[in-house]
C-alpha cells in the first residue's frame, strides 16, 4: 500500500467514523448490556440485584413455556414467509403481464405495506370480530370466534402478517422481472419453450438472488414479530400465540424480571444471527457459483 492509497484509507475512515460511533452508541452498547443484564437476578420492585450467571440459560433449557414459545415463532416465522414468497411471486407474474390498471394495483399494493403493524392488527380485529367481522359474515354469518380459538388464533395471524408483508415481496420481485430483456423470452419461444420450461429456465434462475434477498429480511422480520400477535391476542389464548418476543416483552415490562427478560431476548438475537449468517453464507455460494 502506497502513501496515497493510505492517506484515502484514512479519508475513508474518517468519513465513516461517526455512522461508526451511532452505530456503537446505539446498538453495540445496548447489546452488550443486555448480554450481561442476562446474567444478573434484577428485579427492581423487589430491590433485588445479585449475580446469576448462567442459571437463567440453564432455567429456559427446561421451560415449557419457552419451548412452546419458540415453536410458535418458527411456525409463525415458517408459514408466513413460505405463503408470502409464493403470492408476492405470483402477484409481481400478475403485475408484469398486466396491460391495464398497473399503476393502481401498484398503489393498492403500497397502501397495505405501508400501513403501520397497529393499524392492520386493528383492521383484523375488526374483520375476526365474532358477530361483527366482515370474515364471518362472509362465511354465512357463522359466530367462529379466530382469535379467542386456541386452534384458530394463529393461523389467523399469519393472514394478516401475510397480508401486511407480501406487497414487500411482491414489490422488490416484480422490480427484478422488469430487468429481464424481453429478448430472452423470444428466443425461447423461437426454440419452442413453452410458459413452464421458461418460468424454470429463465424466469426463476433470474429471480433466485432476489428471492434469496427478501427470505433474509422477511424471516429476520418474522422472527422477531410482537406487534400484531401483542394487539390482537397478547400471546394468548393458552398460549398460542405468545412468540419469543412477546415472552421478553411481559417478562421485562409486566413482571419487571429484568435479567430473565434479558436472557430470552439474548436468545431471540442469537437465532436471528444464526439465520441471518446462513442466509448470507448461501447468497456468497450463489454469487461465487455465478
Amino acid at each position: 500500500m502506497n502513501a496515497r492509497q493510505r492517506g484515502d484509507r484514512r479519508t475513508a475512515l474518517l468519513y465513516v467514523s461517526p455512522a461508526l460511533l451511532a452505530l456503537g452508541c446505539l446498538t453495540v452498547y445496548p447489546g452488550l448490556w443486555v448480554l450481561w443484564l442476562s446474567l444478573q437476578h434484577r428485579i427492581p420492585i423487589f430491590d433485588v440485584d445479585r449475580f446469576a450467571g448462567l442459571s437463567h440459560y440453564l432455567f429456559l433449557a427446561q421451560d415449557p413455556r419457552f419451548w412452546n414459545a419458540g415453536r410458535v415463532t418458527l411456525v409463525f416465522a415458517a408459514v408466513s414467509v413460505g405463503l408470502e414468497l409464493g403470492l408476492g411471486l405470483l402477484t409481481a407474474l400478475a403485475l408484469r403481464g398486466q396491460r391495464a390498471g398497473r399503476r393502481l394495483a401498484l398503489a393498492l399494493l403500497l397502501l397495505a405495506w405501508a400501513l403501520p403493524a397497529v393499524v392492520t392488527a386493528r383492521i383484523f380485529e375488526w374483520l375476526y370480530h365474532p358477530s361483527a367481522g366482515l370474515v364471518n359474515l362472509l362465511l354465512g354469518g357463522r359466530t367462529i370466534n379466530w382469535l379467542g380459538d386456541p386452534a384458530l388464533a394463529l393461523p389467523a395471524l399469519i393472514l394478516a402478517d401475510v397480508w401486511r408483508t407480501m406487497p414487500f415481496v411482491a414489490l422488490l420481485c416484480y422490480a427484478r422481472l422488469l430487468g429481464i430483456p424481453p429478448e430472452l423470452y423470444e428466443a425461447a419461444q423461437v426454440d419452442g419453450a413453452g410458459r413452464t420450461a421458461m418460468f424454470t429456465r429463465i424466469t426463476l434462475p433470474l429471480l433466485r438472488r432476489i428471492l434469496l434477498i427478501v427470505l433474509l429480511f422477511r424471516t429476520l422480520d418474522a422472527l422477531r414479530a410482537f406487534d400484531l400477535m401483542f394487539v390482537l391476542t397478547g400471546g394468548g389464548p393458552a398460549g398460542s400465540t405468545e412468540t419469543l418476543t412477546v415472552y421478553a416483552y411481559r417478562s421485562l415490562f409486566q413482571t419487571l424480571q429484568l435479567g430473565f427478560g434479558s436472557a430470552i431476548s439474548v436468545v431471540v438475537f442469537a437465532l436471528v444471527m444464526l439465520v441471518a449468517w446462513s442466509y448470507l453464507r448461501l447468497l456468497r455460494r450463489q454469487r461465487l457459483g455465478a
